[in-house]
């Protein structure tokens, strides 16, 4: 029986004449990009020429949303009610959709929340209920990215929502599959070998290694590298490479993961 995997990458996330990222790079290697919408990372030129990238390489398109929070790179945290925060995912995934209806790109394929807002959600039940409504107002095909083995991917799932469990190459984990505090040493993985050894364990036998080396149970459908993780273009190509040997069938979500 064939294994899927999707592998995605944060694009976009370039603002004015600041240049974050090696999207040209990085594009080519993965089957789905989080496009930044403007709150974090992005704006209206850039969100058009990544929207014109992605298509180039057949690449899946998502909204990345982020809190209201362009200084802070949408990392910092911030009090919003569930109301406010519904209002602002479906701001900017209306923004992106609409970029990539013009460009002839169909619909988006799914919505990821950025930054601080993925670990909120974890934490906050009210949230989480709002970024699934906010999903699932946006139609029913649209899938939502959450972090596997979380609260906020049962939630969504209960709701009825399209989820799709994901998992990260770059980034380590607690003991309670929480990703470990960027803060922290050791909570980004750069070494290339080391993001595909564990993009591949995830892959293939559902299970990670924690920070204290510890083999932890996860189920996922899509894996991150971050694409501001620095050697973040090597770090793609290398897990991208290694899932393809190990016998994964990477492609966007779009193509196997069930309906709702």
């Amino acid at each position: 029986m064939a294994k899927f995997i999707d592998l995605n990458a944060d694009m976009g996330e370039s603002w004015g004449r600041w240049t974050l990222g090696a999207d040209e790079e990085i594009m080519p290697y993965i089957t789905s990009a989080n496009v930044a919408c403007g709150f974090h990372g992005g704006d209206p030129h850039v969100m058009r020429q990544t929207v014109a990238l992605a298509l180039r390489h057949g690449v899946a398109i998502g909204s990345h949303p982020s809190l209201p929070d362009l200084m802070g790179f949408g990392r910092r945290v911030m009090d919003v009610s569930p109301q406010e925060l519904k209002d602002y995912l479906c701001y900017q995934t209306g923004a992106l959709r609409e970029f990539v209806r013009a460009a002839g790109g169909g619909d988006l394929q799914h919505t990821k929340p950025h930054g601080i807002l993925y670990s909120m959600i974890e934490k906050d039940e009210p949230l989480a209920t709002a970024v699934a409504e906010s999903a699932r107002e946006s139609g029913k095909e649209l899938i939502l990215m959450a972090l596997g083995s979380g609260k906020y991917d049962r939630i969504a799932r209960k709701m009825g929502v399209r989820v799709a469990s994901e998992g990260f190459a770059d980034r380590a984990y607690n003991v309670d599959l929480t990703l470990v505090s960027r803060k922290l040493p050791g909570s980004l993985i750069t070494d290339p070998e080391r993001a595909a050894a564990q993009a591949v364990k995830m892959a293939m036998e559902g299970k990670v290694r924690t920070i204290d080396g510890v083999e932890i149970d996860i189920s996922v459908q899509t894996i991150c590298c971050h694409g501001d993780t620095p050697g973040a273009q090597k770090i793609v190509r290398t897990v991208r490479e290694a899932l393809d040997r190990a016998g994964c069938q990477v492609k966007p979500l779009r193509d196997w993961l069930p309906k709702a």
